[in-house]
């Protein structure tokens, strides 16, 4: 049971106040912090510290022993890797457009580009590993997301809510099959579009975006976030794209699950992110990054209709453990709540590898070893499966909050 210091990733979307407050640091950064890493990804893996200050590199200990800190079953499950990465996200600007492949898809890819000779860290590469890359997102403030297609009978209501002569013929074709099918090839036509058409098309698109806002209409958010992201890259054929999908917000607590297939796309917020340990990512647009369309709809599922917002229970003042289902093996996410001035203790058991990363109030943590680790805001702790079940109580008066993030129960 041992305190962690972890990675800061510095992406252009990220925020320059989010995690230097969450870490106790002086606000605004020099520039924009992006994720803050928790895990032992080999990119920028977390290091233990030890009582005496001494820091040991987690992937390393992972390696060295990985029964004694994974557990056999999870060790045995997933080659002596940690299967998961937990991450803060601190979203300032819109991401990429992106799905991520099944185990499958990415066994394939990866045997693909391995046979092919392309390097593993080459920025045209697809499929850096040949795992899966489900995730989890669970908002800390207001959460802004597109998710999923759309039932697509709304979507045509959209369309013709903000017509032009130039969308009309696009309308027309989803009309005709509101279906995954006629989604697969609406999507497909404008991913595809030669770039003068585009041209032309997206400034109908956002003009009439801009009446629809002014004219109060249905579909004033789903506009507001098109027009947002045509101002950051006025020549994407994302920007069309993004009118098929959901536009979610997400309130603290609630959470947002992203199987293999889901295409995405993060607005803005702060969020708790868990994720299997991959780097695989299938980019559609709106990035300066490598983007292939062809082996993307390989990959996209275009299944539709709402996404499920998950809650994880409702904690209840004395401490309950709320879960975050789902049917990922990789991870499982919950959160455990106390209300201001609650003393009683939680207990957790477990059998594998776990990280608890403390986002409000102040917590000790009690082993049954007799160990004991306080738990500021911002600080995160590892537990290797070998470790004894502890107890967390919270310290102060004031609300507290942890979330633990363990190897999936399938796993």
């Amino acid at each position: 049971m041992e305190l962690l210091r972890n990675a800061v990733r510095p992406y252009a979307w990220g925020s320059r106040t989010t995690i230097p407050e969450l870490l106790g640091r002086p606000a605004p950064a020099p520039h924009p912090e992006a994720e803050l890493w928790m895990g032992a990804h080999p990119g920028d893996p977390s290091h233990v510290v030890d009582a005496d200050g001494t820091e040991r590199n987690l992937l390393d200990l992972v390696d060295g022993d990985p029964e004694g800190q994974l557990g056999r079953r999870c060790a045995a499950r997933w080659g002596g890797r940690l299967p998961f990465l937990l991450k803060i996200l601190a979203v300032e600007e819109p991401l990429s457009l992106q799905a991520h492949p099944s185990a499958e898809q990415a066994a394939e890819g990866w045997a693909r580009e391995e046979a092919a000779g392309i390097p593993r860290d080459a920025a045209h590469r697809n499929y850096p590993d040949p795992t899966a890359k489900p995730e989890l997102v669970c908002a800390l403030t207001e959460f802004h997301a597109l998710a999923g297609f759309r039932d697509p009978h709304r979507t045509v209501r959209l369309l013709r809510a903000i017509d032009t002569p130039g969308l009309t013929k696009y309308t027309d074709l989803l009309a005709a099959q509101p279906d995954p099918d006629g989604l697969r090839t609406l999507f497909t036509t404008w991913i595809t579009l030669p770039q003068p058409t585009l041209d032309r098309l997206l400034p109908e698109v956002l003009d009439a975006c801009v009446r629809h806002i002014k004219d109060h209409g249905e579909f004033d958010t789903e506009c507001r976030t098109v027009l947002e992201l045509g101002e950051t890259h006025p020549h994407d054929a994302g920007v069309l794209a993004a009118l098929l999908l959901n536009r979610l917000t997400l309130r603290e607590g609630e959470a947002l699950y992203l199987p293999a297939g889901n295409l995405h796309l993060y607005l803005h917020g702060t969020a708790v992110e868990i994720l299997a340990n991959s780097d695989n990512i299938l980019r559609c647009g709106l990035t300066m990054k490598h983007v292939d369309v062809p082996e993307l709809l390989r990959v996209v599922d275009f299944a539709c209709g709402d996404m499920p917002v998950l809650t994880g229970g409702s904690p209840d003042g004395a401490g309950r453990v709320a879960v975050y289902h789902t049917d990922a093996t990789e991870f499982e996410l919950s959160r455990v709540e106390w209300a201001a001035h609650e003393r009683a203790g939680v207990r957790l058991d477990g059998t594998g590898p776990e990280i608890l990363l403390c986002t409000a109030g102040e917590l000790l943590l009690c082993s049954e070893d007799g160990s004991k680790v306080e738990l500021r805001r911002g600080q995160s702790v590892w537990l290797p499966a070998a470790d004894p079940a502890v107890e967390l109580h919270p310290v102060g008066a004031a609300p507290a909050r942890v979330f633990r993030a363990t190897a999936g129960t399938c796993a």
